[in-house]
């Protein structure tokens, strides 16, 4: 699997030489390509969505089918080394986190799952926690295969902090104010030197990192929009027909992105040997 990677890197990669459009179309490609092979479990969700919009499931459940075919996806990112097994521990942890998200949000009416399932507690579908799951598996293969680094990243008593309140905010916003524009503020104010680092056709871009939060919350809106036209879940609004998601909800992706990627962060400096100082340059390895 590595290998035909590496021969499709090869052979996506220009040499010097070149004019500067070619250049950019080369970059522009593989960084296209490396998103994709990030994608893989988040792509594979949707594609089982649609399936199983689209077949007649006699023999079971739709959203018990959608369980066993994320579990096996996950399941075979293992087996073909894919993922490693660290890894699958912190996609599991997402899906945790998530699943416990879910089980508050469908009880204070935020959404439903109307469907009947085996695999259902509380309201809520074991395959709702892959959601999760897929944003998780999204930054640690983006973090491989754009070899992502980090500057500046703010101290544990201020980062850690700030995700649990992100957190938290998902579940106290249905019984107090709330609070996502204030900790929206607290986040620019924390992030506001760091920046991250990614390589694409062997040359080292970066941006800022809050711009980051909010590029990838917009496509996992998109991708929200897609979910509910498939039938994933429902809105209250959508119950007489599927219309677009509000707006207002690329807000809370953009901060579940911000709490997978604190989470994401913190394991590796855990883990790794070679990073000891905070907000020094972060690597992974």
């Amino acid at each position: 699997m590595k290998r035909l990677h590496q021969h499709i890197l090869s052979a996506l990669y220009l040499q010097e030489g070149h004019s500067k459009t070619k250049a950019f179309l080369s970059e522009l490609t593989v960084f296209t390509y490396k998103n994709m092979l990030s994608c893989i479990f988040p792509a594979y969700i949707f594609l089982v969505l649609a399936l199983s919009n689209m077949l007649g499931l006699n023999f079971m459940h739709r959203y018990d089918f959608l369980f066993v075919a994320c579990v096996l996806a996950q399941v075979a990112l293992l087996l073909t080394g894919i993922e490693s097994k660290r890894e699958v521990l912190v996609i599991m942890g997402f899906h945790f986190l998530g699943i416990i998200m879910e089980v508050h949000k469908v009880n204070v009416g935020s959404w439903s799952y109307p469907e009947d399932a085996l695999f259902k507690f509380w309201g809520v579908p074991l395959y709702s926690g892959f959601m999760y799951s897929s944003v998780g598996s999204y930054v640690c293969r983006a973090w491989d295969n754009f070899s992502l680094k980090i500057t500046d990243w703010p101290k544990n008593r201020y980062a850690i902090p700030v995700g649990f309140a992100i957190y938290l905010n998902f579940f106290t916003n249905a019984f107090i104010q709330d609070l996502r524009w204030y900790i929206v503020l607290l986040l620019l104010i924390v992030f506001r030197k760091t920046k991250v680092h990614f390589t694409t056709n062997g040359r080292q871009r970066y941006m800022p990192l809050l711009l980051s939060f909010v590029l990838i919350g917009f496509f996992l809106w998109l991708a929200e929009n897609i979910a509910t036209y498939l039938g994933a879940w429902q809105y209250t609004y959508q119950h007489k027909g599927w219309q677009m998601v509000d707006l207002g909800k690329l807000s809370s992706w953009s901060l579940l992105v911000i709490v997978s990627i604190i989470i994401v962060v913190q394991l590796k400096r855990f883990f790794s040997k070679d990073v000891h100082k905070e907000g020094e340059f972060l690597e992974h390895h």
